[in-house]
Parts: structure tokens; sequence; C-alpha cells
């Protein structure tokens, strides 16, 4: 059993920056770790994920370029750097731990976090 907690939302204005951090209290090194959102009104969807096995980062088109993810085994820690921030990336943000092989997908993680909540205003 993992518990995740994520940190550091809050109200940004747009072309601003957040760093999303996600501790763990366990080990994460043999998990992937993901980080989904789900902006008001609609569904979860994928941001990002660092893989377990090779430490590769992918990225929806939408947070490509802006978005940057990174793991601390050590800390069993994992951070999402978020720059250029724009309203439509407003969201409550999820950070997820799982083994699965789609990994773009929920159904991929097994481990989620309670969400932190982005504001981006215009």
């Amino acid at each position: 059993q993992v518990q995740l907690v994520e940190s550091g939302g809050g109200l940004v204005q747009a072309g601003g920056s957040l760093r999303l951090s996600c501790v763990a209290s366990g080990r994460i090194s043999t998990y992937n770790m993901g980080w989904f959102r789900q902006p008001p009104g609609k569904e979860r969807e994928f941001v990002a994920v660092i893989r377990s096995s090779s430490g590769s980062s992918y990225y929806a088109e939408s947070v490509k370029g802006r978005f940057t993810t990174s793991r601390d085994n050590t800390k069993n820690t994992v951070y999402l750097q978020m720059n250029s921030l724009q309203p439509e990336d407003t969201a409550v943000y999820y950070c997820a731990a799982g083994g699965g092989v789609y990994y773009y997908a929920t159904a991929g993680y097994t481990y989620w976090g309670q969400g932190t909540r982005v504001t981006v205003s215009s």
C-alpha cells in the first residue's frame, strides 16, 4: 500500500509557474509515476508520466514543452514543474503510482493522491 500526498497547487497568473510535489509513504522506485488532471466539469486526463524502468518521461501534447516531471526515488517524491501556465491548465492535479502498461490511462495506476488544485487566472 502506497499513500500519495500532493502539494504545491495554488492560484497563479497566466504565464506563471508552479511546482507540484507528490510524496509517497513507501518506495516508488518500481512504479511508473503519473500526473493527471481534472478540469472543472471534465473527465480526468493524462498529463505526464515518468517510468520506473527507463526513467523516460512522456507528456500530453497540451503540456509538452511547458511541463516537466522528475522523480527522486531516494526521497520517494515526484515533481511536476509547470511553466507558462494558461487558464486552460486550471484543474485539480493528481499524482498516481502504478505498474500498468497503459500509463496514459487511469487504469494503469493503482494508487492515487487526493489532488491539489491549480487555478490560472487570465
